[in-house]
């Protein structure tokens, strides 16, 4: 019984140290702290699922939904990087689609830095982008491919501009931007 509340504490410990993580699919102890609840939740979807929608279950965010890859990395903190070209391309896919389907052109996708993070699980954040929500550091592209892969922690968040979509870099809290 003390190894398995070890290995939870330990798995809240690792959560801030920003490239590891404790939860663990094979050790079900671990997906019942809060930073593995969505590894939870991609472990109950089929396999055959590569990306899979929840809505986001706080109630300060009740517009919001989510789209998750379903592949578990246990001892990881899921990032952007870890997916590979095309698993990259169909989260994103389905994320523009989803919120193009909820918000019309209104939308935006975002994806929170590790240092604000409070689940292990990849996740993008999909609601209504803000009227006027503007950022320092932003490039312009036309293809899922072009959209950057953060490599330093960092977030970003992608919004619709005419017939491109518009990339805002270098951020750590992106979901601000939707509308709670």
């Amino acid at each position: 019984m003390w190894r398995r509340l070890l290995l939870v504490a330990a798995g809240f410990t690792l959560l801030a140290a920003d490239d590891r993580c404790g939860c663990d699919p094979a050790i079900p102890e671990t997906l019942k702290i809060r930073a593995c609840s969505l590894t939870n939740e991609a472990g109950k979807q089929p396999q055959s699922m590569e990306v899979f929608f929840l809505k986001d279950t706080n109630p300060r965010k009740s517009n919001r939904t989510l789209v998750l890859p379903r592949r578990v990395l246990p001892g990881e903190m899921h990032e952007l990087r870890h997916l590979s070209p095309s698993e990259r391309n169909k989260l994103w896919r389905e994320a523009i689609a989803k919120a193009k389907e909820l918000w019309g052109d209104n939308w935006g996708v975002a994806y929170n830095g590790t240092r604000v993070r409070t689940q292990c699980h990849l996740h993008l954040h999909i609601g209504k982008l803000l009227k006027g929500v503007d950022s320092g550091t932003a490039i312009y592209v036309r293809r899922l491919e072009d959209i950057p892969v953060p490599k330093d922690g960092t977030g970003l968040w992608i919004h619709p501009a005419g017939n491109r979509l518009k990339v805002h870099l270098n951020e750590q809290i992106c979901e601000t931007v939707l509308l709670r």
